[in-house]
């Protein structure tokens, strides 16, 4: 409902107006991508992670992500599939620090993918987009953001720059 009501004051409409259909997959073609708004006028992206929700609307493609800060061994496990780069930049950090860290980089890596239409089904490692504070340049094209989110989560936005 929320992103309904977001979306009719976007485009000038009542919230029951708003229609949504899914695009064709960039990957394979099929009718199960990038979600979009009947008729344009907006793209819009929307992510949930525990209690936080987060939803980006742009006149330009756009992703978003949050994510919640995971635990030590679930970065542990999962840090095999960042970028080369990433998985080697928070080595030296006590466990508390690589996990925002992790968290960052995967809350950036998923907006953008979300931005572009292709979800997970491009392999995560494949694109840089940095574990420090500021995002790293990002793949080109894409102008990535931290978002502001609750303590405990890390968000980001990516938007079609070109």
């Amino acid at each position: 409902m929320a992103l309904r009501v977001l979306l009719g004051a976007h485009l000038g409409v009542a919230a029951d107006a708003v229609r949504l259909f899914r695009e064709p997959c960039p990957s394979c073609g099929a009718l199960h991508g990038r979600p979009a708004v009947h008729g344009g006028g907006a793209h819009f992206s929307i992510s949930r992670s525990g209690e936080v929700v987060l939803i980006g609307i742009a006149d330009v493609l756009v992703g978003v992500d949050v994510e919640q800060v995971p635990r030590p061994d679930v970065v542990a496990e999962l840090s095999p599939s960042l970028h080369p780069k990433e998985a080697a930049e928070p080595a030296a950090e006590p466990d508390h620090a690589k996990s925002r860290a992790f968290a960052r980089a995967w809350a950036r890596r998923e907006a953008y993918l979300k931005g572009v239409g292709i979800g997970l089904s491009r392999e995560p490692a494949k694109d840089y987009v940095g574990t420090g504070p500021r995002p790293g340049s990002g793949p080109e094209g894409w102008l990535l953001r931290d978002v502001a989110v609750p303590e405990g989560y890390e968000g980001a936005c990516a938007l079609w720059a070109s």
